[in-house]
């Protein structure tokens, strides 16, 4: 989508004025955004990898956090107009750095959800409440931001989309794409990714990213919800 936006025969790039500053905050791969800086760049434009994290509240509440890769000098000239959006501006380097720095992310994240997912149901099948579970979790090493706050949108069952489950799928295949230009084996990734695409399979591909948690459920037998 974003090369078709930038390079398409309807681009950007065909019409784009010399000097102009373009940042592109969607999540593609550091390489292809590299490509789309390249031609900005052949028509005299600057462009910056933009991508951000914080889901729909933080978009909605001007709290995104940004990870930013291309000229410092560009960035520093970019900034007052992403401050209004975003509460933390992170400059990770050269071209397509904002966007490795994000898939890192990502990377962390989404294992951590699955594996959230996995002590939840076993604990729920075990006998122990869920809430006391995750009480436990936020008094211990295993604390974690987006435990803490996906939690209770599992317990209650509320799966409506801060972040879809499709979308995550998407950057999780972005982040093994990554890790085979770079040598990297990702090997707990490439299970995740399966999980997802196990998820999308069982029609949970538009609800957040936390309904995976269903595909271990109906295994398991049971569901993690408050009592």
């Amino acid at each position: 989508m974003a090369k078709e936006v930038f390079l398409g025969p309807d681009g950007i790039v065909h019409g784009i004025r010399p000097g102009t500053v373009v940042a592109d905050a969607s999540t593609i791969s550091p390489s292809e955004s590299r490509r789309i800086g390249e031609a900005l760049k052949a028509k005299g434009a600057e462009f910056l990898d933009a991508p951000c994290t914080g889901s729909t509240p933080g978009a909605e509440g001007g709290t995104l956090t940004f990870m930013i890769g291309g000229d410092r000098e560009v960035f520093e000239k970019a900034k007052p107009y992403l401050e209004p959006m975003g509460k933390r501006l992170y400059y990770c380097g050269g071209p397509g750095m904002g966007l490795q720095a994000k898939l890192s992310q990502n990377l962390i994240l989404s294992n951590i959800l699955m594996a959230f997912n996995e002590g939840m149901v076993l604990a729920t099948k075990g006998g122990v409440d869920p809430q006391l579970m995750l009480d436990i979790l936020d008094n211990s090493a295993a604390k974690s931001g987006l435990i803490s706050y996906k939690a209770p949108f599992v317990f209650r069952r509320d799966f409506k989309p801060n972040f879809s489950t499709k979308w995550m799928d998407k950057d999780v295949g972005l982040i093994l794409e990554s890790g085979k230009e770079l040598g990297v084996p990702l090997l707990l990734t490439g299970l995740t990714r399966q999980l997802f695409q196990t998820a999308i399979a069982a029609g949970h591909g538009e609800d957040d990213m936390c309904s995976t948690i269903k595909v271990l459920e109906k295994s398991a037998g049971v569901e993690v919800k408050s009592r």
